[in-house]
């Protein structure tokens, strides 16, 4: 078996880098950067990707060695029949981590071609922080990285109208263009950078919302050894996803003309509004997983396909999406949400897909408060009442934040301080310095955790506190049963 690299496959970098992109996770490799090796082979886009690590910790080594090389496994149903495809992406050319490389890092901002800006850093990664400082190297966010690194192409540029960017955040937050332009011109602002350099971020820089859509399950262990004899090549970053795909762009139609998505096969759609997609897709999709992974979790099952196979958690799932969140949507006909969610649930079941539910709990915190909690504000306005499946799903997301159930340790994986809450909280629990109630009670008006103070629902603590006991004397399903 060859270990893969771009010697071994023949596969020299041969298009100039045009693409920075912040993470190089499972989800931009099997997507973005899959959608840009398509435009390369099928049209005159002519660009590679060069993947910055956002965080600390780690720094690609596989993605390194590989030389940005990986395949990625796509399966689902077209035309009623399971269709699979392996293809290798060869659109990644040049990896830096930018705590060991800043000075890589900066000089990227002197290459004329880079044009296109994609970031993944989840829904809390778009933040400011008044401790990052201009002359760190670098500072902690990534939004003060990428202001920096636009501080030095303004420079090299002598601020070239013509060397500013387009920026394509995936983060699933609301309006995701306008949120970063806000936060690097509040950065430049903050580090009294001069206007000039402001008026550039404004008016030579394009910032869209995006929204995406493609459940990717990550490493397809049990497919490896099939797939490496398939391929040929030992392959470490080998992801797996579903075919379905959706990037819907709020951008001027100029961009259309830079990013040729029109001339291939990808569904990528160029829109002057994202409200209706986005609401439909982070209330329904998203919302759909975020409720399911700790009820899942809690209930032993690890991955998404074992939970559509248990017909309580099914359900559960099915009847926060068609009692709970449906109700919400007005911009859609009873019809169209119901055919979505029966989609998302037939993709949910796709036999070929190992999407592991601790992988999806990555900062459940924020995606409670990006995904469930509008739906469970504007349900308990038309209604009177709270939305007592989204309510339980909140409790057993408190519960796995207890980092172990039945014995076995729970891998969190959240914001250093939210994680630290949540010891400190269950740590009075379980020395009888406080109750769960007591627990409920401050995880609920923590607006850090769940977005705003939940305390004033009427019944909510209670119902909260109660199903977290029960959780654990009868188990997730025994709780569900009685819902």
């Amino acid at each position: 078996m060859k270990k893969l690299n771009r010697i071994t496959a023949n596969k020299p970098v041969m298009q100039p880098v045009r693409v920075m992109q912040f993470g190089g996770g499972n989800f931009l490799r099997a997507f973005c950067d899959w959608m840009f090796d398509v435009l390369n082979k099928t049209t005159d886009f002519n660009g590679s990707v060069a993947i910055i690590k956002p965080t600390e910790r780690g720094d690609y080594t596989a993605l390194k060695s590989q030389e940005g090389l990986f395949h990625v496994a796509l399966d689902g149903i077209r035309d009623g029949a399971l269709f699979s495809e392996i293809n290798l992406v060869e659109s990644v050319s040049q990896v830096i981590q930018p705590y060991k490389e800043w000075g890589a890092y900066l000089q990227l901002a002197e290459q004329p071609e880079i044009r296109f800006i994609v970031s993944n850093t989840t829904e809390s990664g778009i933040i400011f922080s008044e401790i990052d400082k201009q002359t760190d190297a670098p500072p902690k966010e990534f939004p003060a990285k990428l202001t920096l690194w636009l501080f030095h192409r303004f420079n090299y540029f002598k601020g070239a109208k013509d060397k500013g960017c387009v920026f394509l955040p995936c983060e699933l937050i609301e309006n995701n263009g306008d949120v970063l332009k806000d936060t690097i011109i509040k950065y430049a602002t903050y580090w009294k950078l001069e206007q000039e350099f402001i008026n550039w971020i404004e008016n030579s820089n394009v910032f869209c919302s995006t929204l995406v859509d493609r459940i990717v399950s990550g490493f397809p262990e049990d497919r490896k050894k099939t797939i490496e004899a398939n391929t040929g090549y030992k392959d470490e970053l080998l992801v797996a996803g579903e075919d379905y795909h959706s990037w819907v762009i709020k951008a001027p139609n100029n961009i259309k003309v830079e990013l040729p998505f029109e001339r291939t096969n990808l569904n990528v759609r160029f829109v002057d509004n994202l409200t209706n997609y986005r609401e439909m897709k982070v209330r329904i999709l998203n919302g759909a997983h975020t409720a399911l992974v700790p009820v899942g979790y809690l209930a032993g099952l690890r991955t998404v396909k074992d939970s559509m196979d248990d017909d309580e958690i099914r359900n559960h799932v099915l009847k926060v999406l068609s009692t709970e969140v449906k109700p919400t949507l007005k911009n859609f006909s009873s019809q169209e949400i119901d055919i979505f969610i029966n989609a998302v649930i037939d993709r949910f079941k796709n036999p070929t897909l190992k999407h592991y539910l601790i992988a999806i709990s990555l900062n459940s915190t924020s995606k409670f408060q990006a995904r469930l909690l509008p739906a469970f504000k504007e349900y308990t306005q038309k209604y009177g009442v709270f939305p007592k499946r989204i309510a339980f799903s909140l409790a057993c997301m408190i519960r796995f934040y207890k980092g172990e159930f039945n014995d076995e340790n729970i891998p969190l994986n959240d914001n250093v301080q939210i994680l630290e809450f949540f010891e400190i909280e269950w740590e009075k629990v379980q020395t009888k310095k406080q109750t769960i109630v007591d627990l409920v009670t401050h995880v609920l008006s923590n607006v850090n955790i769940v977005g705003e103070d939940l305390r004033g629902y009427d019944g909510l603590v209670k119902f909260v506190s109660d199903s977290i006991i029960n959780i654990n004397k009868i188990g997730v399903k025994g709780c569900l049963a009685k819902l």
